[in-house]
C-alpha cells in the first residue's frame, strides 16, 4: 500500500518545527529517521495532511558528555550512539542496548528521540532510559521542560509530551565506582522485536551491598517499565545473598498486563522475562565485581 496523501515541510530550525507543529494541530507529524511512522503510514495505520521532516536538523544532533551525565541530541541515530567511544566508556548499557535494535539499515536511519517518543514496550532504549533514571527535553513554542523518564511514558505509544512539543534531547546519568551493567533479549530471529527482555544496572558499595540498581523491562507490558520492586527489594542487601533467579521472580511480581500475542502466551511471556532479568543481572554483578 502507499501512505495517504500529505504536505511534506522542511524546517530550518527547531524553533520552526515548533511553530509548524502548533499551527498545523492534529494534521501535522514530525518525521525524524520514519522506521516506525512510515511503515504505519504506508500501511494506512496512521495518516496527517502534514508531515515536518526534522531528519536534517544539525542542533537535534550530537553528543556531548558533562561532569555527571551524557547528553545526546534527539535527531542522533542508533548507528552514532552505538559507535561512539564516549558513550561506551559513560553509559555503557546504551552500547551494548543499541546493536539489538533492529537491523543496521534501521539503526543507520532511527534515531534515539523517535524511539523514546515512540515508546514501543519492546523498545530498547525507552527501557534503558527508564533503568538509569535518564531525562528527556522538550521544546515547543511555550519554552522547554524536562520530564523523568520514571514519569515519561504514559500508555501503548503514549508519553507525557503534549501534542506541540519536540523531543530534542536525552540526559543519561554516569553511573560511577563499583557498577556493572547487563543487557538480554529474546526474539524468534535477529532483528524482531523482542518476546522478552531486561536491561541491569549494579552499584556495589565497599562492603558488596547494593548500593542502587535500575532494571528496565522490554516487552512485558503495555508501557516500557522499570522492575522497581525488584529494585526495592534488594536495595542495601549482601549481594551474595540474592540470586540471579530471586531477580528475575520479583521482576515479574505485580506485573498484571503482560500482553499475549502469536508470539507467546503471557504465561510463555513471564517465564522468559524472568529468565532475560536473571542472566542480565548475572552480567551486571560480575562486571561489577571486576570493576
Amino acid at each position: 500500500m502507499k501512505p495517504a496523501p500529505f504536505d511534506y515541510h522542511r524546517p530550518d530550525s527547531v524553533a520552526e518545527a515548533a511553530q509548524m507543529l502548533t499551527e498545523f494541530g492534529d494534521d501535522g507529524k514530525l518525521l525524524g529517521g520514519g522506521q516506525s511512522l512510515v511503515p504505519m503510514l504506508a500501511m494506512r495505520l496512521a495518516f496527517f495532511d502534514n508531515l515536518i521532516d526534522i531528519s536534517r536538523l544539525q542542533e537535534m544532533k550530537g553528543i556531548e558528555v558533562r561532569d555527571d551525565e551524557v547528553r545526546i541530541g534527539g535527531g542522533t541515530t542508533h548507528a552514532a550512539v552505538g559507535a561512539d567511544e564516549r558513550v561506551r566508556s559513560a553509559v555503557p548499557l546504551l552500547t551494548r542496548a543499541t546493536p539489538l535494535i533492529g537491523h543496521f539499515q534501521i539503526r543507520s536511519r532511527g534515531t534515539i528521540g523517535g524511539s523514546i517518543a515512540h515508546a514501543d514496550p519492546a523498545a530498547e532504549y525507552p527501557a534503558v532510559a527508564l533503568a538509569l533514571d535518564a531525562t528527556m527535553e522538550t521544546v515547543s513554542t511555550s519554552g522547554g521542560r524536562a520530564i523523568a523518564a520514571g514519569e515519561f511514558f504514559a500508555g501503548v505509544w503514549e508519553t507525557a509530551m503534549e501534542p506541540d512539543e519536540i523531543l530534542v534531547g536525552v540526559r543519561f546519568p554516569i553511573w560511577s565506582g563499583r557498577c556493572g551493567f547487563g543487557v538480554e533479549e529474546f526474539a524468534r530471529r535477529h532483528g524482531d522485536f523482542a518476546i522478552a527482555g531486561a536491561v541491569a544496572a549494579i552499584e556495589l558499595d565497599d562492603d558488596d551491598r547494593v548500593r542502587r540498581s535500575g532494571i528496565g523491562l522490554l516487552g512485558l507490558s503495555a508501557t516500557p517499565r522499570r522492575a522497581s520492586a525488584a529494585e526495592a527489594a534488594i536495595a542495601g542487601r549482601p549481594i551474595g545473598d540474592i540470586t540471579a533467579e530471586e531477580i528475575g521472580d520479583l521482576a515479574m511480581s505485580g506485573l498484571d498486563d503482560i500482553p499475549a500475542d502469536l508470539q507467546g502466551s503471557a504465561h510463555y511471556r513471564r517465564r522468559v522475562g524472568a529468565a532475560m532479568v536473571a542472566q542480565a543481572w548475572r552480567s551486571a554483578v560480575k562486571e561489577a565485581f571486576d570493576a
